[in-house]
C-alpha cells in the first residue's frame, strides 16, 4: 500500500529526486515538502485526496523502514490480469476521478501510474512457472485483440469497407492476424522503428503488404469473404502470389464468379507454382482436343488440374486416349465433365472401366461410351452399381440385356436406385404391367427411367385413360408395348393425334380398342397418317371399319409395301383383308397370292368341265356359294 501511495504521490508531485530517491520514502516526502514551501503545486484535481494522504504521510516520516514481507506484492490473480490488460490495450479507457490507475495530463505515459509488470510474475516462492506461462499466453491473446481492432480500423479507414463485412472478414483471418502481429514485432529491430510503437508498425506492416487494395479487388471480381480470408491464409503473407495467379486464371478465361472457387479446390500448390508451368498443362490438353474458348469452363469445373504435374496431366489424357477416343471426342467430353478428366485417381478411373467391361464390352465400346456419357465416372461401384444391376437382374434382365441398356441409355446407370428407379417400377406394377413384362419393358426402352414420374409419366397414363379411351384393363397392356408412348408430348402430340382420330368418325371406346392393339398409333405424325388413310378409303375403296380392325395399317410405309401389294391384288383380282395383305413378308405374300390364283384357276377349269353337263342355274348357285 505504501508502493502504491508512494506512486501516486509521485504523480502528482513533481518531483526530480522521486526515483532516486525510492528507497528512502520518508526522505523524498520531506525534500519534496521542502521544495514545496518555494514552489507552490499547482494541482488540477483531486486536491483534497491528496492533501490528506499528504498529511496522512507526514506522520510516519520518523517510522521504520518496511520490513521485505511488507513489500511483497498481494495483488490478485484477477488484479494481476485487469493490470496487463490496462497496460497492452491500445486505447486508454476513461476512469472516474480519484482512480488510482488514470493517467494524469502532466504525465508523460501511462506507464507512471500503473504497477511495474515485473510485480506481475512475482510470488513468494519464487518464481512461479505455471503463472508464468499463463501470463505470457494472457498477453498474447491481448496482443492479438489489439492487432485485430488495429486490422479493422485500417479496413473501415483506407478500404472503406462496412463494419459487418470487415468483422466477418478478420474473424476468418486469425494466421494473417498473428502473422501482422509477429512482423510487427519484428520490426522493432531495425532502428528506424526501435523507438515507436506497437500500433505503428502494426499499421505498417499492413501498408506494405497491401492487403486492402487486395481485399477490394477480390471483392470487385466476385469473391466472397470467406474466400479471400482462405487466399490470403493460403498466400501465408506473400500476398503478390494471389494477384498474379487471379490475372493467370483471368487469361485462360476463367470468368470472375468462379475465379475464387477455382483457386480455392486447385490446391495450396496453386499460388507456388510458376506460369510456366500452368501453361504447359493448358497447352498439351489444347493439343488433345480442348478448344482455347473451351478452357475457362474446363479449369473453373475441375480446377484440380492445376494441381498436378504436367507428367500426371499426360498419364490421364492417355488414359481415355488409349480407349480409342480421338482428339475431338476427347475435347467433347472433357468439356461435358471436366472432372472426368482430373477430379478421380487413376486407380478409380481403372476400377470403373473394367467393371463396365464385365457386361461384355470391349475397350473401345467403353471409350465411346464415356464419350458419349462420362459422367459414368462419378459413380460409385459398390454404392450404385452392384445394388442396380441385383435390382435389375430380380426383374429377368439379362447381361445382354443390361449391356444392351447401358448402350442405349448410359444415364440409367447414374440414376439413383432408390429415389428415381424404384418409384417407376412400382407405379408400373401398380398400372397393371406384369413383373416379366417389366424386364422386357426397360431393355426395350431403357429412355424410361430417365423421365419425371410425377411430370411425365403419370400425367400421359391419365390422359390415356381420360383423354384417349383406354380402358383401365388395358393400360398396363398398351404401357408395355407401347412405353415410347410416355415420352410423348400431351400437347404437341398425343392430344393431336387422339383430335384426328375421332375427326375422322371413330368412335372413344373404338379409340380405345384400336390403341389397346396398337398403342403406337399415337406416336406418328398426322402428315403421315392422311395420306394413308386416304388412299385406303378413295383408291382401294375399304371402309373405316377396316381401319378399325387393322389400325397397324397405318404403320406400314405407303409407297414401300402398302400400293405396291395393293396393285398385284388388283392385277390377280384377289381381294384380301388387310392383316393378311400388310402383316407378312414379301416372300409370305407372293406364296399367297400365287396360291389363291392357283386354286381360283383350278375352280374355273372345274367350273368350265361342268358346265356342259348342268344347267346354268345350277352353275350359278354354286359360283355363288363359292365366293360367299
Amino acid at each position: 500500500m505504501l508502493l502504491s501511495c508512494q506512486k501516486f504521490y509521485n504523480l502528482y508531485l513533481p518531483c526530480s529526486s522521486s526515483s532516486s530517491n525510492f528507497s528512502n520514502p520518508s526522505s523524498t516526502i520531506v525534500s519534496c515538502q521542502n521544495q514545496n514551501e518555494h514552489h507552490p503545486i499547482i494541482r488540477t484535481h483531486n486536491s483534497k485526496s491528496s492533501s490528506f494522504l499528504l498529511h496522512n504521510l507526514s506522520l510516519k516520516e520518523d517510522d521504520d523502514h518496511p520490513s521485505l514481507s511488507e513489500l511483497q506484492d498481494t495483488t490478485p490473480h484477477e488484479e494481476k490480469v485487469k493490470l496487463l490488460e490496462l497496460s497492452l490495450v491500445r486505447k486508454r479507457t476513461p476512469r472516474f476521478p480519484g482512480s488510482i490507475y488514470a493517467q494524469s495530463p502532466s504525465d508523460p505515459d501511462v506507464g507512471s501510474s500503473l504497477p511495474p509488470l515485473r510485480t506481475l510474475f512475482r510470488s513468494s516462492d519464487g518464481e512461479d512457472k505455471g503463472e508464468e506461462e499463463e501470463m505470457i499466453m494472457r498477453a498474447l491473446q491481448i496482443r492479438r485483440k489489439v492487432t485485430e481492432e488495429i486490422f479493422k480500423e485500417v479496413m473501415e479507414k483506407k478500404g472503406k469497407f462496412g463494419i459487418t463485412y470487415v468483422n466477418n472478414l478478420t474473424r476468418r483471418l486469425g494466421g494473417f492476424i498473428d502473422f501482422i502481429m509477429i512482423e510487427a514485432a519484428n520490426l522493432k529491430r531495425l532502428p528506424e522503428y526501435s523507438q515507436s510503437t506497437f500500433n505503428l508498425r502494426a499499421i505498417t506492416v499492413i501498408d506494405d503488404s497491401q492487403v486492402v487494395s487486395l481485399v477490394r479487388w477480390l471483392k470487385h471480381n466476385a469473391m466472397s469473404y470467406p474466400q479471400i480470408a482462405k487466399l490470403i491464409l493460403m498466400s501465408r503473407g506473400n500476398l503478390e502470389l494471389i494477384r498474379n495467379r487471379v490475372e493467370w486464371l483471368k487469361s485462360v478465361l476463367v470468368k470472375g464468379d468462379f475465379i475464387g472457387e477455382a483457386m480455392l479446390k486447385a490446391g495450396d500448390n496453386i499460388l507456388q507454382r510458376s506460369n510456366e508451368e500452368l501453361d504447359e498443362i493448358v497447352g498439351y490438353l489444347e493439343s488433345n482436343g480442348v478448344r482455347r474458348d473451351w478452357r475457362g469452363y474446363v479449369m473453373s469445373r475441375c480446377p484440380q488440374l492445376l494441381s498436378y504435374s504436367i507428367e500426371e496431366v499426360k498419364a490421364r489424357v492417355h488414359f481415355y486416349r488409349d480407349m480409342g477416343l480421338d482428339e475431338k471426342d476427347f475435347g467433347t467430353m472433357v468439356f461435358e465433365f471436366p472432372k472426368a478428366l482430373g477430379f478421380y485417381t487413376l486407380e478409380e478411373m481403372n476400377q470403373k472401366v473394367d467393371y463396365l467391361k464385365e457386361f461384355g464390352l470391349e475397350s473401345k465400346d467403353v471409350g465411346k461410351l464415356l464419350a458419349v456419357r462420362p459422367q459414368l465416372m462419378a459413380c460409385s461401384i459398390e454404392e450404385q452399381w452392384k445394388p442396380l444391376v441385383k435390382y435389375l437382374y430380380y426383374y429377368g434382365i439379362t447381361r445382354d440385356g443390361m449391356k444392351r441398356m447401358l448402350t442405349l441409355k448410359p444415364m440409367v446407370f447414374c440414376a439413383d436406385l432408390q429415389m428415381t428407379i424404384v418409384p417407376k417400377v412400382q407405379f408400373f406394377q401398380d398400372i397393371g404391367v406384369r413383373n416379366e413384362a417389366i424386364g422386357n419393358m426397360l431393355v426395350k426402352f431403357p429412355t424410361l427411367l430417365t423421365y419425371s414420374l410425377l411430370k411425365k409419366i403419370r400425367p400421359v397414363v391419365i390422359f390415356l385413360l381420360t383423354k384417349a379411351g383406354v380402358r383401365d384393363k388395358d393400360i398396363g397392356k398398351v404401357v408395355a408395348l407401347g412405353p415410347e408412348l410416355l415420352g410423348c408430348s400431351i400437347v404437341h402430340k398425343l392430344d393431336v393425334n387422339v383430335k384426328y382420330f375421332l375427326s375422322l368418325g371413330i368412335r372413344l371406346p373404338q379409340l380405345g380398342e384400336m390403341i389397346a392393339d396398337f398403342p403406337m398409333l399415337l406416336r406418328y405424325n398426322i402428315d403421315v397418317l392422311r395420306p394413308k388413310y386416304s388412299y385406303l378409303r378413295r383408291t382401294m375403296v375399304r371402309t373405316l371399319q377396316d381401319l378399325i380392325e387393322f389400325p397397324r395399317f397405318l404403320s406400314y410405309s405407303l409407297d414401300g409395301r402398302i400400293i405396291p401389294r395393293h396393285k398385284v391384288l388388283v392385277e390377280n383380282q384377289i381381294n384380301v383383308k388387310l392383316r393378311y395383305m400388310l402383316a407378312c413378308s414379301d416372300e409370305e405374300f407372293n406364296k399367297m397370292v400365287k396360291t389363291m390364283v392357283r386354286k381360283r384357276q383350278k375352280f374355273q377349269s372345274s367350273v368350265m368341265e361342268e358346265d356342259a353337263n348342268h344347267p346354268q342355274s345350277v352353275i350359278t348357285s354354286e359360283i355363288t356359294t363359292l365366293e360367299t
